[in-house]
């Protein structure tokens, strides 16, 4: 039963180690979008307000 024990516990190990590391691309990937989204309705939103301000002087 030892025997079994060390590779199940490496191999468990090792699984463990990619899955995290994957979480973390994962939530730089969602960390990086999210500001992206911010930025665009940012501009979105100053866009349209620009376009207001044209007509208004009109």
């Amino acid at each position: 039963m030892t025997t079994l024990r060390f590779p199940l516990s490496l191999a468990f190990l090792v699984l463990l180690t990619f899955s995290l590391s994957s979480c973390d691309a994962i939530g730089t990937i969602f960390k990086a979008g999210a500001w992206t989204g911010l930025i665009g309705v940012f501009l979105i939103v100053l866009l349209l307000w620009f376009i207001v301000n044209r007509f208004r002087r009109s």
